[in-house]
């Protein structure tokens, strides 16, 4: 099967689905230990979550087709820039995944709390906006930011609202490492992207840093994720320790991005980014749950 049969699974952009999978682990986790857990709920949750993931990255694929932005770009194909669909046809693809989203998202809402409707519409709005609109934030260089706030922060203390029906400060913590390694994920992206960002004039954070400040800013959010389980340790369950079973994993792509790694060798790493995100969050998930 060739890569135009598999064109919207290649577009959906795979090896990113870890940081819509990770934070509903997490945030459905911080919930359990010792509760029930409402399986419909948990359920809903990631649907919005993996729906808000591929719509952001279809919207991503029409947005910059349609600005030329993706041209001369490295790694996985384009849907638009190759030809491979119409824009028309990929900005309905993505707004299919945002109404996916916001209709799992009502159902929460329905039972839960209805200003999670505004919540909704917030992650969607910021989806949307990372590179849509006449302003994109992605091109200001602030869409790490806006990723750690939503696939982190917002993600699993959302997950676990869900289930919970109030925010908890266990929740707030342990989104910070996996906000740190969702945002990782888009460092990869981007750093492995820069110089063609930074002739069209796309002005994210990895060409605001330039190489070598990326590279560093990779290491210190992938080191930083790492460590923040010490701290869940002590502060509420030695289980989160679990989280450290990624620890091996972090080993490759940090020292490949360290040593240079650049064009299709960086494509390698935002996968082994992206399992390194997805075991962290398993063991976290099971540490928390264990408590």
């Amino acid at each position: 099967m060739g890569i135009a049969d598999n064109k919207w699974v290649v577009g959906a952009r795979p090896r990113t689905l870890p940081a819509a999978l990770a934070p509903v682990l997490v945030g459905t986790a911080v919930a359990a230990g010792g509760n029930a857990v409402v399986a419909w709920r948990a359920a809903a949750a990631l649907v919005v979550a993996l729906a808000l993931q591929v719509g952001v990255n279809y919207a991503n694929d029409y947005q910059d087709g349609v600005r030329g932005t993706d041209r001369n770009r490295v790694g996985p194909i384009r849907l638009v820039a190759t030809g491979l669909a119409s824009p028309a046809t990929v900005r309905r693809a993505a707004l299919v995944s945002f109404g996916v989203a916001g209709l799992a998202g009502l159902a929460l809402a329905a039972v839960v709390a209805p200003w999670l409707i505004a919540v909704g519409a917030a992650c969607i709005a910021a989806a949307w906006a990372y590179t849509g609109g006449p302003r994109p934030y992605g091109y200001a260089g602030l869409g790490e930011m806006f990723v750690f706030v939503f696939f982190g922060v917002v993600a699993v203390t959302g997950s676990a609202y869900v289930q919970e029906g109030h925010l908890s400060a266990l929740a707030l913590g342990a989104s910070v490492p996996v906000g740190l390694l969702a945002t990782a994920l888009l460092v990869v992206n981007n750093l492995r992207d820069r110089s063609g960002d930074d002739a069209a004039g796309k002005r994210t954070l990895a060409v605001r840093l330039g190489d070598r400040g990326t590279r560093v800013m990779y290491g210190g959010l992938v080191v930083g994720a790492l460590v923040c389980p010490l701290g869940l340790a002590a502060a509420a369950t030695p289980w989160a320790l679990l989280a450290l079973v990624a620890v091996p994993l972090a080993v490759a792509p940090v020292r490949r991005v360290m040593a240079g790694a650049s064009g299709i060798d960086l494509v390698a790493v935002l996968g082994q980014t992206g399992r390194l995100q997805l075991v962290f969050a398993v063991g976290l998930a099971a540490g928390l749950w264990a408590r």
